[in-house]
């Protein structure tokens, strides 16, 4: 328990510091976004994500199978995916800018 603790505490000190641009810093536009699930975050997440984060098949215990497991996690997958933040996918062949930004924009509308 105190070294799961440990770690929470260690990877919000990271994360704090890291600076990251946070979701509440994106705004969805006034007029809303032309991104929804069927026609950007389904694919998006199929070609970057669910190889590791699938489910039961995946590496990660986070799974982003699902418009609303995405939902879930949009914080989160915000956070290491979206805009300039390059953590997730690791590996030379993630997302282009254009692709992170769409992202940001569609989380920060609340993944329709």
């Amino acid at each position: 328990m105190k070294s799961r603790l440990l770690t929470v505490i260690v990877l919000a000190f990271v994360a704090g510091c890291s600076g990251a641009t946070r979701i509440d810093e994106v705004s969805c536009p006034p007029n809303g976004t032309p991104y929804s699930y069927d026609n950007f975050g389904k694919s998006f997440f199929a070609v970057h994500c669910t190889s590791c984060h699938g489910g039961p098949n995946g590496y990660s215990s986070r799974a982003f199978g699902s418009a609303s497991l995405i939902r879930d996690s949009r914080d989160r997958i915000f956070a290491n995916a979206a805009v300039g933040n390059v953590s997730m996918p690791p590996g030379p062949d993630g997302p282009t800018p254009q692709e992170r930004a769409a992202l940001g924009e569609w989380l920060a509308c609340g993944a329709p």
